[in-house]
C-alpha cells in the first residue's frame, strides 16, 4: 500500500494514503486518526492500532432534495473518505477502468442527440404525499420492493419516452421523506400502471441497506439519487455526498454498502461493485471553472461509488437547462489515473446499515 508518513501531535508516526493529506494546517481536512478496536493490526505491535475515521465538520451542510435530507449525517454517502486507507488493489482497479481514459460528465443541458426529446442525465421528480400511487410489475419481482409506487403519469424517463436504454425513474415522496426508483420503467395505459425490470423504496431517514444479494434500480443495490450532481448543489458551491459513476468491467462481487453484484468476471484487477474512488489529493483544481471545481473537490473530499457497469470514469448527474455543456466538457482533461481506490471498510457499523464509525 501507498503511503506517506505524518507527524501527529501526540508524536505518533502513523501511515496516510495518497488520497488523505492530514495536516493541523489544513482548514480542509475532513478526517481524523483516533483509536479503533477492530482495524487490523499490520505493524506487529501488540498497542491498539489506528484506524481512520471521518471527523464532522461543524457547520457542514448535507444533502437535501425536496426539502428532505438525503440520508442521516452519519451514513456512508454523506462521508468524507479523504483520510482512508487505499485498497489495496488500487492500481489494478485504476488500470482495468482505464488509466487513460478521461472523466465524463453523463449529464448535461439539452438532448442528445440533438433534436430527440432524451435529456442528458438521469432525471427525478418530487411529489407530494397525496400523490396517488399506481401498480408496478416487475421482471424481478423477487428482489423488487411491491408497488404501488407515487408515480405520476407524466414521471421523466432517463433517456426520454422512446429510450431503450436503462429508463430509471425516480420520484421523492416529499412529505414522508421516501425514495422510489425504478429501473427500465414503461408506463402502461397512459401511466395507470407500469412495467419495470426492478424497483426499491427507501427511507430518507433510515440507514438501512437492501437485502444482502438484492439489486435496485441499480446495479449495485444502492439509491441513484443520492449520487447524482445537482446543479442547485454546485451553484451554491459544495457537493457534500459521494458521487455516483460507472466502468465497463466489475468482479462478481460487491462490498459495503453495496448490496448486489452485476459481472462474472471473478479477476482480482476487476473493482467490485460499491467501491469507493476518490480524486488525489495532489490534483490541481485552480485552472478549472467554478462549477468544474466544485465536483472535483467532492470527487476529493466524498468520493465516488461504483454502481453499475457502463462507459469508463462516467459521472451520473441530474439533466438542467442550466448546465453549460461546454464548461462540463472541462472534466475530459481528468483522467483514470487522477483517482485512487480507497478501503472503506473501516467505516463499517453493522453489514446491513449505511451507518459509519465516526469521531464524536
Amino acid at each position: 500500500m501507498k503511503a506517506r508518513t505524518v507527524l501527529l501531535t501526540l508524536g505518533l508516526l502513523v501511515g496516510l494514503s495518497n488520497c488523505a493529506l492530514l495536516s493541523s494546517s489544513s482548514p480542509t481536512s475532513a478526517g481524523q486518526l483516533i483509536p479503533s478496536p477492530t482495524a487490523p493490526v499490520t505493524d506487529g505491535q501488540d498497542a491498539d492500532p489506528l484506524a481512520y475515521l471521518p471527523l464532522i465538520r461543524n457547520g457542514q451542510a448535507f444533502p437535501q432534495v425536496a426539502g428532505c435530507a438525503v440520508f442521516p449525517a452519519d451514513n456512508v454517502w454523506n462521508t468524507p473518505v479523504d483520510t482512508l486507507p487505499l485498497d489495496a488493489n488500487s492500481d489494478a482497479y485504476v488500470a482495468t477502468i482505464g488509466a487513460d481514459a478521461h472523466v465524463h460528465a453523463d449529464f448535461g443541458s439539452g438532448d442528445w442527440p440533438p433534436g430527440s426529446g432524451a435529456p442528458i442525465g438521469i432525471p427525478y421528480v418530487d411529489v407530494p404525499g397525496s400523490q396517488p400511487k399506481v401498480p408496478v410489475t416487475f421482471d424481478y419481482d423477487d428482489e423488487s420492493d411491491p408497488g404501488p409506487y407515487p408515480i405520476p403519469p407524466n414521471a421523466p424517463i432517463e433517456g426520454g419516452p422512446e429510450s431503450d436504454g436503462d429508463r430509471h425513474v425516480l420520484v421523492v415522496d416529499r412529505d414522508n421523506c421516501l425514495l422510489y426508483e425504478l429501473f427500465y420503467a414503461f408506463p402502461q395505459d397512459g401511466g395507470v400502471s407500469w412495467l419495470a425490470g426492478s424497483g426499491a423504496i427507501f427511507d430518507l431517514a433510515s440507514h438501512a441497506l437492501r437485502p444482502a444479494g438484492w439489486t435496485s434500480a441499480d446495479a449495485t443495490g444502492l439509491p441513484i439519487l443520492p449520487g447524482l450532481v445537482r446543479y442547485e448543489e454546485v451553484a451554491a458551491g459544495k457537493i457534500n455526498h459521494a458521487l455516483r459513476f460507472t466502468a465497463p468491467q466489475t468482479r462478481e462481487a460487491y462490498i459495503w454498502s453495496a448490496r448486489h453484484e452485476a459481472s462474472s468476471l471473478t479477476g482480482e484487477e476487476y473493482p467490485p461493485m460499491g467501491q469507493r474512488f476518490c480524486l488525489r489529493p495532489d490534483f490541481d483544481v485552480s485552472g478549472f471553472s467554478p462549477h468544474v471545481q466544485v465536483i472535483l473537490q467532492a470527487l476529493k473530499t466524498y468520493g465516488m461509488m461504483l454502481a453499475d457497469n457502463g462507459s469508463a470514469w462516467y459521472i451520473s448527474g441530474v439533466p438542467d437547462g442550466r448546465w453549460d455543456n461546454d464548461v462540463l466538457h472541462e472534466l475530459h482533461q481528468v483522467h483514470g489515473s487522477d483517482f485512487e481506490a480507497v478501503d472503506v471498510s473501516s467505516l463499517m457499523v453493522d453489514p446491513d446499515s449505511g451507518q459509519v464509525r465516526r469521531n464524536e
